[in-house]
């Protein structure tokens, strides 16, 4: 599934089941897999699977660029420029060279969500070091 034009989505769709059986009734990780195979229901059955590829190609792409709209020595100035009222949904910024995205939730509250650049995923501390 690397790419989201290769989707099959019946075969991604019952593959979730075995992980849905696995765990407890009303656990936090069965209503979250259960979550997940609804969401690929709605999106097949909503005949959004071409939308969703190009999304997902996107999503799953490293080799974009990110554009960085302020960059903060710390994280107490970006705080700050958060609360001036000015900052957009979605609007990325760099703190101490770490990217973050600004994030208004569905009541109104700001946050900083940590959001990789991709000069970061490519980074060592953000590399797989598993095959160690």
């Amino acid at each position: 599934m690397a790419n989201g034009k290769r989707i099959n989505w019946d075969e991604s769709i019952l593959s979730l089941n075995p992980f849905i059986e696995g765990y407890e009734d009303g656990s936090k990780e069965k209503e979250l897999f259960k979550l997940a195979q609804a969401a690929l229901l709605y999106i097949r059955d909503r005949k959004n699977e071409e939308d969703f590829a190009k999304y997902y190609d996107g999503f799953s792409n490293t080799s974009f660029t990110v554009e960085v709209s302020h960059e903060f020595a710390t994280r107490e100035e970006a705080d700050a420029w958060l609360a001036s009222g000015i900052a957009q949904h979605k609007e990325r910024v760099k703190i101490a060279g770490k990217g973050f995205m600004a994030v208004q939730s569905h009541s109104g509250r700001w946050y900083l969500m940590i959001a990789p650049l991709p000069e970061e995923l490519n980074s060592e501390e953000w590399r797989d070091d598993s095959e160690d």
